[in-house]
């Protein structure tokens, strides 16, 4: 199963991005999104699952939920817009994987078993850093990922 990671749109659903996720079976939105039109958007390629960024404050974003914790192929995530903000042990909570965005820094670190991703800003592009995407890879109960710059 391949999941597409996506975070910090902020409004601008770039074609690279939209091209780096096709043929993912699932999506995940790390929050800041910018607007409906991009959720429409993305659930044009996959089922997709999405969390409130801190910029999501109009009334199009009030049924979307700040954290989410999603089970594939017995890989448990839990997805949150701003690390900082966890406030569960994961490893403690039997999670797998914990997806965030919030900094546009890409993130792959595993700490205490844990695998820690952001896929860095998909959308304007921050200081310096890469623009990018993710792909989770869950196979036989088992998670990797790989993180995705995009040529912009």
């Amino acid at each position: 199963m391949r999941i597409g990671l996506i975070a910090d749109t902020h409004n601008l659903l770039r074609p690279e991005a939209l091209a780096a996720l096709q043929d993912v079976d699932h999506l995940i939105h790390a929050g800041d999104i910018g607007g409906p039109h991009i959720l429409t958007e993305l659930e044009r390629i996959a089922p997709l699952s999405v969390v409130r960024g801190n910029n999501d404050q109009e009334a199009w974003a009030d049924d979307i939920p700040e954290r989410l914790t999603l089970t594939f192929g017995g890989v448990t995530l839990h997805v949150l817009h701003d690390l900082k903000q966890l406030d569960i042990d994961p490893a403690a909570q039997g999670i797998n994987v914990v997806i965030a965005g919030h900094s546009h820094k890409p993130l792959h670190e595993l700490r205490d078993g844990v695998l820690y991703l952001n896929p860095g800003s998909a959308g304007p592009r921050r200081f310096k850093l890469p623009i990018g995407v993710g792909i989770l890879h869950i196979e036989d109960g088992r998670a990797r990922a790989e993180l995705i710059t995009l040529q912009v």
